[in-house]
């Protein structure tokens, strides 16, 4: 069956009143959250401003059904748009900010079985889209690839999954370079790093080295050389954003084979961490004709599982799986524990940055906001922003919050 006959047969796209009003089809405002972990891909918000005083409350503005899943909203202009499960379909929708109407909503079927020790964490999606020159870049949770129209939600082209699951599907979120949007699809043994033309689909490289992790690939500059960045089932590898030409890797490898933080660039080096592995910076270096890494500092008191962790000037903060979960500071420069708390503070958080501001979204739905200082753990404020678990990263922006739950997606304001 013909691709264009597959998606006429298999899409369906409910278009709702009031569809007139102009659709937001390129990224120009300061207030859009487009990506994974926000602008800039380093878990910053958008465009926040404090509020002085701080609200004892936050105030719900509205709340729309719109399906399980952990992926982040992303925000572009007057728009929301979140891809979820809606039984055995999944489902991008687009809602308006102001009033969480449900603009269009498309969908293709993905049935999909949660193997054991995924079950409890439900069928997915958990990789956030992508926003890129008017199109949204979705992948599914057995890996499918999906481009859609910002403005109607056409379905504009779509790779099915593979024919190897990832040992515990797939929650990479896709990046964008140069024209290029690239993902890490397939199976643990049997996948490829792939970059697709934005707007064709067609395959620019492969890299097809090592399979994907959970992780989501960064991009760095480092000695004038641009590096993708990204954490394989067995390795931490760079290659080039360009060509998928490979620069260089080193071992990586957690004993729950369930890699899935997002690397940080710092200072021309990178810092990775997983669960049971600590927290390390390396340096990659070139050598001649040849790339390799060195090791900076090694810190084994924290470690990273599924919280990743944000940089404010020198300092690192997250939230570590020892203890019982740990929020801790390090030194970025040298590696030294700054404090740590003294454990069971949570079991997973989602953590933005604005300024010397912390938001940490714990997964029971206890929006902490905390300022970042380098002397102890001085939380401020505490909100509850869900009825249900909260393992979504939110999205901030100005001064909205936009929180998805279990099945819901709210927007929050500090006013």
């Amino acid at each position: 069956m013909s691709l264009r006959r597959s998606i006429r047969c298999s899409v369906f796209t409910v278009a709702f009143s009031l569809l007139a009003q102009l659709p937001v089809t390129a990224q120009d405002s300061p207030l859009d959250y487009p990506q994974w972990r926000g602008p800039q891909r380093d878990g910053s918000a958008a465009a926040f401003v404090e509020p002085v005083p701080w609200p004892e409350q936050l105030t719900r503005q509205w709340e729309v059904e719109v399906g399980t899943g952990y992926g982040t909203p992303i925000v572009i202009g007057s728009r929301v748009y979140t891809f979820t499960r809606q039984d055995d379909d999944e489902v991008l929708s687009a809602i308006d900010t102001a009033t969480g109407r449900v603009v269009w909503r498309t969908g293709y079927p993905a049935p999909f079985r949660a193997n054991a020790g995924t079950q409890r964490h439900g069928p997915g999606p958990k990789s956030t889209p992508l926003f890129y020159d008017g199109k949204l870049y979705t992948l599914g949770i057995s890996g499918v690839v999906s481009v859609f129209d910002t403005g109607d939600g056409t379905l504009l082209w779509q790779h099915p999954d593979p024919s190897v699951d990832p040992l515990y599907a797939t929650a990479m979120s896709p990046l964008v370079d140069r024209g290029n949007v690239i993902f890490h699809v397939g199976g643990h043994d049997q996948g490829a790093l792939t970059a697709f033309d934005a707007n064709t689909g067609e395959v620019t490289w492969r890299w097809d080295g090592d399979g994907p992790a959970y992780a989501s690939p960064i991009l760095a500059e480092i000695d004038g050389t641009r590096h993708l960045v990204t954490v394989t089932q067995a390795h931490i590898v760079g290659v080039s954003p360009a060509t998928g030409e490979l620069l260089w890797q080193r071992p990586f490898v957690s004993n729950s084979t369930n890699n899935s933080i997002t690397p940080i660039a710092y200072d021309g080096s990178i810092i990775v961490s997983g669960h049971n592995l600590g927290v390390t910076r390396f340096r990659p270096v070139q050598r001649g004709d040849r790339w390799d890494t060195e090791t900076v500092w090694d810190n084994q008191d924290v470690g990273l599982f599924m919280s990743n962790g944000v940089l404010i000037d020198d300092t690192f903060f997250s939230l570590s799986h020892t203890n019982s979960g740990q929020f801790f500071a390090l030194d970025a420069a040298t590696g030294e524990t700054l404090w740590s708390t003294a454990g069971r503070e949570a079991t997973n958080t989602a953590i933005v940055k604005a300024g010397n501001l912390l938001f940490l979204l714990n997964d029971d739905a206890e929006l902490m906001v905390a300022r970042a200082s380098r002397a102890g753990f001085e939380p401020f404020r505490r909100y509850t922003v869900a009825d249900s678990a909260t393992w979504a990263q939110p999205a901030i922006s100005g001064s909205r919050l936009f929180v998805k739950d279990l099945s819901t997606l709210a927007l929050w304001t500090l006013d």
